[in-house]
């Protein structure tokens, strides 16, 4: 059991349990704190919480970041379900945590907007997404800070010169001038 090929399974098994569970747990507080935002702020004014800076407001936003393609919302859950698929098919080549990590908060967000999407009014696969969280300058979600954290996770990641096998990329260009 101590052969190359398993010991590089364990690992990739870790990670996809990694990123699955992130996922996971990003998609129950969202949806959670959805049902909380629909329950308690809906139609109620807007709940100051650092001033003016950041608050609770309700919105059910059509579109996309900044109510953008409000038009089209058919549009975005094709589109999230061909991130899904995509970070399935890379996923496979997982070896690293912090990629892990990165694309389970991506996977999470996606599909805690995906949800809203196909399931809230007004209609399946034209459903508003529920924003709450006041930031003055835009009002977001759980699932849309997991997608901007996954952005910033994965760009870091990736100027470290880190491959989603886990791999130094910067190593290997290195050794190659050697």
């Amino acid at each position: 059991m101590n052969d190359p090929a398993s010991r590089v399974k364990r690992p990739r098994a870790a990670m996809m349990a990694l990123l699955f569970t992130i996922a996971a747990i990003v998609v129950v507080i969202d949806q959670f704190t959805k049902f909380l935002a629909v329950s308690l702020l809906e139609g109620q004014p807007p709940v100051p919480v650092i001033g003016s800076l950041a608050g609770f407001t309700f919105y059910r936003n059509p579109g996309a970041a900044l109510g953008i393609g409000s038009s089209v919302t058919w549009i975005f859950p094709i589109i999230a379900i061909g991130v899904f698929v995509a970070i399935l098919v890379i996923s496979r080549k997982l070896g690293s945590r912090a990629w892990a990590i990165g694309l389970g908060l991506l996977l999470g967000g996606l599909f805690g907007n995906l949800v809203d999407r196909l399931f809230r009014e007004p209609a399946f696969l034209h459903g508003a997404v529920v924003d709450f969280i006041d930031l003055s300058l835009f009002i977001c979600n759980v699932a849309d800070i997991a997608i901007s954290a996954a952005a910033v996770t994965l760009v870091i990641v990736s100027l470290r010169g880190i491959d989603i096998d886990g791999s130094d990329s910067t190593r290997v260009k290195e050794d190659s001038y050697d």
